[in-house]
């Protein structure tokens, strides 16, 4: 595999991560609180929620993802350069 394509790999991972992050931590900041709860109007929907979490949590995967990638890229021209000198 190429370095470049490691490269941009692992910036689409980071920068997918990092967008489905933001929209997972807007949903849930936009979440309806309980009718008990101070400014709550709205009945609590837990599966959109969990839905948000979810993306969250998965974001966070991706970003790790990427991040492994652009190590293994390091790695790799550190033994390329290590081995040439």
């Amino acid at each position: 595999m190429n370095i470049n394509s490691l490269n941009n790999s692992a910036a689409t991972l980071i920068s997918n991560a990092q967008q489905k992050l933001g929209t997972a931590a807007s949903d849930i900041a936009r979440a309806p609180v309980q009718n008990n709860e101070v400014g709550g109007t709205e009945t609590p929907k837990p599966h959109e929620l969990f839905k948000a979490v979810l993306s969250a949590k998965e974001a966070q995967n991706e970003h790790s993802a990427g991040v492994k990638l652009l190590q293994a890229e390091n790695n790799t021209i550190g033994m390329l350069i290590d081995e040439s000198v």
